[in-house]
C-alpha cells in the first residue's frame, strides 16, 4: 500500500536541467523567472536541489526593470567565453560558470517568480562581471500583446535599454566599495543573441552529457 502511495507522488523537474529550453530555440526560449519586479528581495534559484531561495535583500532602491532568470541547460563556459572575446577582442575572460542570465519584458503585472514562461529573443547585453562573462539575453513575451510587435532590441525605446543597462551597471554597488569592476561592452540585437545562446548550449552539453 505504501508503494502505491508513492506512485502518486512526482518529482518536479529540476528548472536549469529537467526543462527544454524549447523546440523553436534559438529564436524563441523557455525562460525560468526568479525575479519579478515588485520583489524587494533578490530571489535565485539554488543550483544543487533546484528549490528557488532568497539570495539577498534588494540593496537600496534598485528595482528589477524585468522579468529576470536563467535559461534551463545553458551553462557559461569556454565556448561562451570564447565568443566574447572573439567579438569584443578582449582577452582572458573567463564564463561564470551560471546558466544564461534572461530579462522577458511584458506589459502585463506578473506578481511572483518560480515560473516559466516562454520569451521572444531579440537582443542582449555583453556584459562582464570581474573578467566574468555574464551575458543578460533580452526577450519579449511570447504572445504579449504590447511587446511582442518588438522583434530586435532596436525595436525597444532608448530608455527602455537605458534601464537596463543601468540596473545591471548599479545593482551590485555598495557604498564604499570600489572593489566590484562590472562593465556593459555592447547591446547587441537578436542575431548574436542567438549565437551567445548557442555557445551556451554547447557549453551545457560538453559539462553535463559527456
Amino acid at each position: 500500500m505504501e508503494n502505491k502511495k508513492q506512485d502518486h507522488f512526482h518529482h518536479r523537474a529540476h528548472p536549469w536541467h529537467g526543462v527544454s529550453i524549447g523546440e523553436r530555440a534559438p529564436e524563441y526560449i523557455t525562460a525560468y523567472i526568479e525575479l519579478v519586479p515588485s520583489d524587494t528581495v533578490k530571489y535565485e534559484l539554488d543550483k544543487d536541489s533546484g528549490v528557488l531561495k532568497i539570495d539577498r535583500p534588494q540593496l537600496y532602491s534598485n528595482v528589477c526593470p524585468a522579468m529576470y532568470g536563467l535559461v534551463p541547460r545553458t551553462y557559461s563556459g569556454t565556448h561562451t567565453a570564447q565568443y566574447c572575446m572573439e567579438k569584443s577582442g578582449r582577452k582572458n575572460i573567463v564564463g561564470d560558470g551560471d546558466p544564461l542570465d534572461i530579462l522577458v519584458l511584458t506589459e502585463k503585472n506578473i506578481t511572483h517568480g518560480d515560473i516559466l514562461v516562454t520569451g521572444k529573443v531579440i537582443g542582449g547585453l555583453r556584459m562582464i562581471d570581474n573578467g566574468e562573462i555574464d551575458d543578460k539575453i533580452i526577450a519579449v513575451l511570447q504572445n504579449d500583446a504590447l511587446y511582442a510587435t518588438w522583434n530586435d532590441i532596436y525595436d525597444l525605446p532608448k530608455s527602455i535599454t537605458d534601464r537596463l543597462r543601468h540596473y545591471f551597471l548599479t545593482y551590485k554597488n555598495v557604498p564604499g566599495n570600489e572593489t566590484h569592476s562590472c562593465e556593459i561592452l555592447k547591446v547587441y540585437g537578436k542575431q548574436e543573441a542567438f549565437e551567445v545562446i548557442d555557445a551556451s548550449i554547447k557549453d551545457y552539453e560538453e559539462l553535463f552529457h559527456q
